[in-house]
C-alpha cells in the first residue's frame, strides 16, 4: 500500500512539476522531465486557464486537501481583511496537519495527517483527530504521552526529518526533543514554505 501511494505521489509530482515527497524529489532529480515517451518533447503553450488550474492543483497537493476543503478555505480568505491569496495560504498553514509537518514530527503531509487521524497528536493537552483543525495563536501542539515511545516519534525527536524539511518557520516555537511545538503567531505568507503563485489561484476561483 505504501509503495503504491509513493508511486502515485511521484507521478503527481512529475505532472505538477513539484516534488511532493522526499522520494519524489530524488526521482525528479534523476528524471527532470515529464512522464511517458514524449516526456522530453517540447510542450505546447498552456492556456491561461490551464496555468491557473495547475497552480491551484499544486497548492492543493502540497496540503493534501480535497477540492471542497480548498473552496471553503478560499471563501473564508476572501471574507478576511487583506490580500485573498496570502490569506488563503496563511489559513491553510494553520491546519493541524500542516503544523505537525512544519514542526518536524512527520516527514510528509500524508504522514502528518495519518498521525492526527490516529489520535497521536494533542492540542493544549487534548487529543485532536481532525487534520483540518485550525490551530489558534498560542496553542501548544504535542504528542500524546502514550505515543511518545513509538518508533516514528522517537525518530522525529532525534531530528531525523530535518534533512528533508525546510527550516522551522518563525511562527512556530519547536522543542523537537520534547515533541512540542507552539504556534506563537499567525503565519505570514512570506514565511510559509510552499511553492505557489497565489494570485493565479485567486484568478482561478474568480473566473
Amino acid at each position: 500500500m505504501s509503495s503504491t501511494r509513493a508511486r502515485r505521489q511521484t507521478r503527481l509530482s512529475r505532472a505538477l512539476g513539484l516534488a511532493l515527497t522526499p522520494k519524489a524529489a530524488k526521482y525528479m532529480e534523476r528524471r527532470p522531465y515529464g512522464p511517458g515517451e514524449h516526456g522530453r518533447a517540447r510542450k505546447k503553450q498552456d492556456s491561461d486557464y490551464a496555468v491557473r488550474l495547475r497552480e491551484k492543483q499544486r497548492l492543493r497537493a502540497q496540503y493534501g486537501i480535497r477540492e471542497a476543503q480548498m473552496t471553503r478555505a478560499f471563501e473564508e480568505a476572501k471574507r478576511t481583511k487583506g490580500l485573498t491569496g496570502e490569506n488563503l495560504i496563511e489559513l491553510l498553514e494553520m491546519r493541524l496537519d500542516a503544523l505537525v509537518l512544519r514542526a518536524g514530527f512527520a516527514r510528509t503531509i500524508a504522514q502528518a495527517r495519518q498521525l492526527v487521524v490516529h489520535r497521536h497528536i494533542t492540542v493544549d493537552g487534548k487529543r485532536v483527530d481532525r487534520p483540518s483543525f485550525r490551530v489558534a495563536e498560542g496553542q501548544l501542539i504535542g504528542v500524546h504521552e502514550r505515543s511518545e515511545t513509538m518508533t516514528p516519534f522517537q525518530v522525529a525527536a532525534a531530528g531525523a526529518h530535518r534533512d528533508v524539511l525546510p527550516t522551522v518557520p518563525g511562527y512556530l516555537d519547536v522543542k523537537i526533543e520534547s515533541l512540542q511545538a507552539r504556534l506563537v503567531r499567525r503565519p505570514k505568507r512570506s514565511e510559509v514554505p510552499v511553492t505557489c503563485e497565489e494570485q493565479l489561484v485567486v484568478e482561478y476561483y474568480a473566473r
